[in-house]
């Protein structure tokens, strides 16, 4: 018999071979290094340079068709730049302007500055002390609108 070790009174004690499984284990190592991603080395980022001394007299003026959403932390209203806009509850009042402005710069033929895409930007501002919540709700609406990117601000606004 296979399994037999020569004492019939004992009965047959079984053996595991462990060579196979070793094998296996090897291999499985070997392909896992193999396929494994190298960690990157190491990560570039961008840091802005020092302005020069002609750069630093320079007055720089804000893009005029930048849009800015801001909410306000004690009743929670919505401003588009400097004009009302509705409540955080309730962004069907910023979806409609912002829906009227993109359509108008797309009639009119205003694009990102270095693309030809239609400048669609939008900005939310918003303060730290705001619940979550609403400041999606306002994303969400802007989204609707059709803004894209949408870049957020989180910061103490003048209470």
């Amino acid at each position: 018999m296979g399994m037999s070790s020569g004492r019939a009174a004992e009965g047959a004690t079984p053996n595991i071979n462990v060579t196979p499984l070793i094998d296996v284990l090897l291999v499985l190592l070997i392909i896992f290094m193999i396929i494994s991603p190298l960690k990157p080395s190491r990560f570039e980022a961008k840091v802005p340079a020092e302005p020069k001394d002609e750069d630093k007299q320079v007055d720089i003026k804000p893009n005029p068709l930048t849009l800015v959403i801001s909410i306000d932390k004690n009743n929670g209203n919505v401003k588009l730049n400097e004009d009302s806009a509705g409540n955080s509850t309730d962004t069907a009042p910023l979806t409609d302007r912002l829906t009227t402005i993109f359509r108008e710069r797309t009639n009119e033929g205003v694009f990102r500055q270095g693309t030809n895409e239609i400048e669609k930007t939008v900005f939310v501002k918003a303060p730290k002390g705001i619940k979550y919540g609403e400041v999606v709700k306002v994303i969400d609406g802007a989204k609707l609108a059709g803004a894209q990117p949408i870049g957020l601000q989180i910061d103490d606004l003048a209470e």
